[in-house]
């Protein structure tokens, strides 16, 4: 049973579930796409989604996997628009393909949910040579995010409907390693912790949207960019770290949220009228939500956003 259920001022609270923070809202006429759509509160955001009305476009890294989750929502949901496309965040390659298949299809895109994470890995790189975490977490959303904003103005633009970016962060932010960004260590062995290389990618999050949020304001663009923190979840988001993985499977049901309470504030985020307008906002339990001073920094999303645009040119091939 979830113990913490007070309500905060938009009515909602950390027990609330997806489909209550999104009854009553009409999603249809709105495309979203999710990432990490396949498994844990990525897959029960798709669902919420669908139910609404949206139609949602799963992407994946296991695509078998992903259309199994499909076919399962749509089995529940018989009108459910949706479909899974293979994306692997940790993958600069990737990601440039799957923006370039989404935008050749000529859909419009209203939402786009940057969902997907890995969490506590030992310290590994990744294809472009990124540290995993950061790679997954981060460069691969922040790409993908830059390669489809000129689709989601264009349909911001058509259907004078305010488009929406979401960055899934979590209160990890607010412990990443003591100077919050590696800038000159981020792929660097030496000093690695993996969680605080988690919270540090989790910090990047924020520092995304809250950048992007400065720079669509500034370009008088009606799309807004914010972030959240889903909530303590016990999903196999904790497999890397055998300790807490322990913990979450003896007392997770007690004191930590189902998958359908941690999809929520993404859910609300994503759908409910009262976030229109709201950018470079952070969100907790359905509710805005206090952030650390560094994800508060606006000179360091500034020189975040060009350190992070500057390493994927590096990566070109």
């Amino acid at each position: 049973m979830w113990l913490f259920n007070r309500k905060g001022p938009s009515g909602f609270s950390a027990s609330s579930t997806a489909e209550e923070v999104t009854q009553e809202i009409d999603g249809s006429g709105l495309t979203a796409i999710v990432t990490g759509a396949a498994s844990g509160i990525g897959a029960e955001t798709a669902r919420v989604l669908a139910l609404r009305g949206v139609h949602v476009i799963m992407a994946v890294r296991n695509l078998s996997v992903g259309n199994e989750v499909k076919e399962t929502i749509i089995k529940e949901v018989p009108k459910a628009r949706i479909d899974a496309m293979e994306l692997d965040l940790s993958s600069i390659t990737s990601v440039r393909k799957f923006a370039s298949e989404f935008n050749s299809l000529g859909l419009p895109l209203n939402v786009l949910v940057n969902n997907a994470g890995i969490m506590a890995m030992p310290f590994m790189l990744s294809k472009d040579n990124i540290e995993l975490q950061f790679a997954t977490n981060h460069v691969g959303h922040f790409l993908l995010t830059n390669l489809l904003l000129e689709t989601m103005k264009k349909t911001a633009c058509k259907s004078s409907q305010e488009g929406r970016v979401i960055n899934v962060s979590s209160r990890r932010h607010k412990f990443s390693y003591p100077e919050g960004i590696r800038f000159s260590k981020i792929n660097d062995r030496t000093g690695y912790n993996s969680l605080s290389a988690y919270g540090q990618s989790k910090l990047a999050n924020v520092l995304h949207a809250n950048e992007l949020a400065r720079r669509l304001q500034e370009e008088k663009v009606e799309i807004t960019a914010n972030s959240l923190h889903p909530g303590a979840i016990a999903t196999n988001l904790f497999r890397h770290h055998s300790f807490v993985s322990v913990i979450v499977d003896a007392l997770g049901k007690h004191v930590m949220k189902n998958v359908q309470q941690g999809a929520a504030t993404t859910c609300y985020v994503a759908l409910h009228p009262d976030v229109k307008g709201m950018n470079g906002r952070y969100y907790a339990n359905c509710n805005l939500a206090e952030v650390s001073s560094q994800a508060n920094d606006l000179e360091l999303a500034k020189k975040f956003w060009d350190f992070t645009a500057t390493l994927i040119d590096q990566c070109k091939t």
